[in-house]
């Protein structure tokens, strides 16, 4: 995977927080913070978007699901995801 550069302009008051946390929480450099904060936003993004998919899908289905049903199913997708992982 190739990096590419890019700038990226802060407030002075706000870096010297990033940089108090970059000396106080294990981070080797403010590139390294600021790289895993983006990735954490893109994730919390993803769930979020497949959070509001889902929400759309509540209550499409025209066919009445009983509460065992429903258990039956969950045990089988958490069974697909222990085998996955």
């Amino acid at each position: 995977m190739t990096t590419e550069m890019i700038t990226l302009k802060l407030e002075g008051v706000f870096l010297k927080e990033i940089d108090s946390i970059v000396a106080g929480s294990g981070y080797q450099s403010r590139t390294e913070f600021i790289r895993n904060a983006l990735r954490e936003k893109v994730e919390e993004w993803k769930l979020k978007s497949a959070m509001m998919e889902l929400a759309h899908l509540k209550g499409v289905s025209k066919k009445k699901t009983s509460d065992g049903t429903l258990e039956k199913l969950r045990e089988k997708a958490f069974a697909e995801l222990e085998k996955r992982f």
